[in-house]
């Protein structure tokens, strides 16, 4: 019987990619990890980030300033 677990031939890198929106933890505070990075790269594109975003909220703004700083994907 083949080993499953280390198969990773069939899967696909975009299942594991989910609406921030679909969460159940997107209402949470952001992560430690996601307030640092999102400092970086508000501070990298002369913005500023606002209080009491949402885990969710942390997630889009991330993404869009990636795309801002042309940092991340």
């Amino acid at each position: 019987m083949a080993d499953r677990a280390n198969d990773n031939r069939n899967v696909n890198p975009d299942a594991a990619v989910k609406d921030p929106d679909d969460w159940v933890t997107g209402d949470e505070p952001p992560t430690a990890a996601q307030e640092s990075y999102l400092h970086t790269l508000a501070q990298e594109a002369g913005e500023t980030v606002p209080d009491g975003l949402t885990k969710a909220e942390a997630s889009r703004r991330i993404d869009e300033l990636q795309a801002e700083t042309g940092r991340g994907r």
